[in-house]
């Protein structure tokens, strides 16, 4: 099989899946070598880099999923009449914040670090799909954790949570300094 083939099976795999895709699962589904798809993903990715491309391969934590480049957005919203995300109130970013940097994290413990109730900040971002339910934690009452999505990321515009910058400016680059 040629590669400009197999580039096309990714392609067309992609667009139809919509959420991120694992290697693993896209070699299964085109049973294909992990290496096949490897090398078919690198090549997808350098053809939406080019300028004329209106669309992009990201890799999310691992995953791939196709994506239209971020200048088109409006366009692309207005296609889809879509209507201006309302941006996230102060205790939704908090509650986002503390989730993001602790996940995965139960409702008692961002209640314990924000100090008020946040069950609706929680409702809030499950709704909006920046958060999901992560399993129940081992510990009395075996709480449910919350952990952020890929939504999360494509939002944030983070490719991973090793993105998210450091909690106090000052902890930058200091990691192997203490």
């Amino acid at each position: 099989m040629e590669q400009i083939e197999i580039e096309a099976m990714l392609e067309a795999v992609l667009f139809a899946h919509a959420d991120p895709i694992g290697p693993e699962k896209l070699a299964a589904v085109l049973e294909l070598p992990q290496s096949l798809v490897a090398r078919g993903l690198e090549g997808l990715q350098k053809r939406y880099r080019r300028p004329e491309s209106g669309l992009e391969l990201l890799c999310l934590e691992g995953h791939w999923q196709l994506a239209t480049k971020n200048q088109y957005g409006p366009w692309v919203r207005k296609a889809l009449e879509t209507r201006k995300a309302v941006p996230l109130s102060n205790a939704a970013m908090e509650t986002l914040t503390v989730i993001a940097y602790n996940q995965p994290v139960s409702r008692a413990f961002i209640e314990q670090v924000r100090g008020v109730d946040s069950s609706s900040s929680v409702s809030g971002l499950l709704e909006k799909g920046l958060i999901e339910e992560a399993g129940r934690l081992d510990l009395p009452g075996r709480p449910v954790s919350f952990r952020t999505t890929d939504h999360f990321l494509r939002v944030f515009g983070l490719s991973s949570l090793a993105d998210l910058p450091p909690v106090r400016p000052e902890d930058e680059g200091k990691e192997g300094s203490q």
